[in-house]
């Protein structure tokens, strides 16, 4: 069983905080990540948004695109309209033979709110459930027929954030939803991701592999931060440097054969956390522990 690494640009450049990586270019992003050993990545704010810029960019570093985030409104837009929002990065996935399009719903979402604690973030009534899932369900169908599956991302800050939501839209929705299961966010939320993998393995279609540092994940819960702040006093980090054992969690998707990416993600100032360095801590180890429980890497 086969497994592919990739690395999501998020280190090098934050699209929320354009500060913070905004002078790095996308060739050194994608030429860093290719000499860290990667050979995918994830799109971000600085890629070019049609596959005729992008397709030569990707393969003069030799990576490939293998997936990325897509922030919908379905809570407050129809299917129709939604479909409409992501019909140019629709195309763009599958002219570059992406394997998936991360989809996260952000209406209402305090993810970029610096003053707003994670514990005001916003939350579905029965009846919102009840139209979301239906929304969503049509969605991944109309997606699952364009062959670019939908994985659901649960997020912080977002109305998907803890284990208990995203059990929910597991079992409420049809199997055109698939799922991106992400360690450090579930961990965050007080989740369990190895308990996730097991429940709902016919569901996983995408792994972020995140890191979180233990103190200040208890500080952030504790002193009740923005998800914001949170990061950028350094909760997160990549895989190997933070309290995550990835040996079990890898383990149960090597069970499950899983065979698509596993992608390196942690939001850090690149200011505090060298980019470079931290994509090679994070290869190092994710390849490692991958083959030590049975895994080839492609």
């Amino acid at each position: 069983m086969s497994v592919k690494l990739g690395i999501a640009p998020i280190a090098w450049s934050n699209d929320d905080m354009p500060e913070l990586g905004g002078e790095t270019s996308l060739e050194t992003c994608l030429s860093e990540a290719h000499q860290a050993g990667f050979t995918g990545i994830e799109s971000g704010g600085k890629f070019p948004k049609t596959s005729k810029e992008l397709i030569p960019i990707l393969e003069k570093f030799k990576i490939s695109l293998c997936s990325g985030w897509y922030g919908a409104n379905l809570l407050k837009r129809s299917v129709k309209e939604e479909m409409e929002n992501i019909r140019n990065q629709l195309n763009l996935f599958k002219d570059c033979k992406a394997p998936c399009i991360i989809f996260a719903e952000v209406t209402n979402s305090i993810q970029g709110d610096e003053k707003t604690p994670l514990s005001k973030r916003p939350k579905l009534s029965n009846d919102d459930w009840i139209t979301y899932c239906k929304k969503i369900n049509e969605i991944g169908k109309r997606l699952e027929d364009e062959e670019m599956p939908l994985a659901y991302h649960h997020h912080m800050g977002t109305v998907i954030q803890s284990y208990e939501d995203t059990v929910r839209l597991m079992q409420e929705t049809n199997d055109s939803v698939k799922l991106t299961i992400d360690t450090g966010h579930m961990l965050f939320a007080g989740g369990n991701s190895l308990k996730i993998i097991k429940d709902f393995k016919e569901k996983i279609a995408h792994v972020h592999c995140k890191d979180m540092r233990e103190k200040i994940l208890r500080k952030s819960l504790n002193d009740d931060l923005s998800f914001r702040n949170a990061f950028l006093n350094g909760a997160f980090t990549v895989p190997g440097d933070g309290c995550i054992d990835y040996v079990p969690f890898l383990k149960e998707l090597k069970k499950n054969d899983y065979d698509g990416w596993l992608v390196v993600e942690a939001e850090q100032d690149p200011r505090k956390a060298n980019p470079f360095e931290y994509a090679k801590k994070g290869y190092k180890y994710l390849s490692e522990t991958a083959k030590f429980v049975g895994f080839n890497i492609k």
